[in-house]
């Protein structure tokens, strides 16, 4: 009998079956917000990369975040969309597992990231006489390394645990792409040691992050609120503004999806309300750096200067 229940090679992903009527509407809505979430996020790497005026702490981080959301929905989307096309809904064993291992480390990198922007700010509204020679260029990339290699490792003993968990049917999955818990509910093993592991992770790389985040803006909002011309509060708080939105948006959309109560029977309310937070903060994310960011608006001009240049010079 066990050794039925490892034969399991593949799982199906049922997706959004329950819309059948608008496969299509729904692929032309997720490819337009696909195309939309990656060409922003990269456009902004590559602004951090290539322009001189955006090599700082604030926007190095925000270039790993861009790319960090890039990588998130570029291991969801493609996979989405061609379920929707072509109505092959079958995902194999190793290629779930990969999708979730991918999935969770992204978003513990995401909040430590997150984490280390905010302790930018602090720095930089409220030890301004020490920013600069504490936040040099060999700290934010220790800050960026740790982070990324946080996310990464500690799902390792997470993901051992599962690859020997016996899945003895059935192989349908109601969800559009391989989560946390749709993958421990198809398992007929033993499953309450990994719950109770993913809630100290959780603890630990998400909730751990956020109290030192709202800690920080304590900081920075009281220091703020100091400073006694109104013109200086609101040039002030306008750099820390949009790193505020994004962490509002990402961890708001975390709470909604992991830490609200759960209504049985309302499955595609779940598989939407997890779109949520898989592409609001991809989506807003690059509007929010270029709408509200006069430096970034700054070089995106200069960058399309150049090429318009380049093109006119032969």
């Amino acid at each position: 009998m066990l050794g039925n229940e490892t034969r399991i090679t593949e799982f199906i992903l049922l997706g959004f079956q329950d819309l059948a009527d608008f496969q299509i509407l729904l692929f032309l809505t997720f490819l337009v917000i696909y195309i939309v979430a990656v060409t922003g996020n990269i456009l902004i790497f590559v602004l951090v990369i290539f322009d001189q005026h955006l090599h700082t702490p604030m926007y190095f981080f925000l270039g790993n975040i861009s790319f960090l959301e890039f990588c998130y929905t570029a291991s969801i989307f493609p996979r989405m969309l061609s379920a929707l096309l072509t109505g092959n809904k079958v995902i194999s064993f190793s290629s779930c597992f990969t999708q979730w291992y991918i999935c969770a480390t992204l978003i513990v990198t995401e909040c430590c990231l997150l984490c280390a922007m905010s302790y930018d700010r602090y720095l930089a509204v409220c030890k301004p006489l020490h920013y600069v020679t504490m936040m040099k260029t060999q700290t934010c990339v220790q800050l960026a390394a740790t982070s990324w290699l946080s996310g990464f490792t500690v799902f390792l003993p997470l993901l051992i645990l599962m690859l020997q968990l016996h899945f003895c049917g059935p192989r349908e999955m109601d969800h559009y792409f391989c989560d946390y818990s749709p993958i421990l509910h198809l398992s007929c093993s033993d499953t309450r040691m990994l719950k109770q592991l993913s809630y100290m992770v959780a603890a630990m790389f998400v909730l751990f992050p956020f109290l030192l985040i709202v800690i920080s803006y304590v900081y920075i909002i009281t220091a703020i609120f100091k400073i006694p011309s109104t013109t200086g509060r609101q040039k002030v708080f306008s750099t820390c503004s949009s790193h505020l939105t994004v962490i509002s948006i990402f961890y708001g959309s975390l709470i909604v999806v992991y830490m609200l109560p759960k209504t049985e029977g309302k499955g595609s309310t779940g598989k939407f309300s997890s779109l949520l937070y898989i592409v609001l903060p991809a989506l807003a994310n690059p509007f929010i750096y270029t709408l509200r960011n006069q430096e970034v608006r700054k070089a995106l001009r200069n960058i399309i200067g150049r090429i318009i240049h380049y093109k006119l010079i032969p």
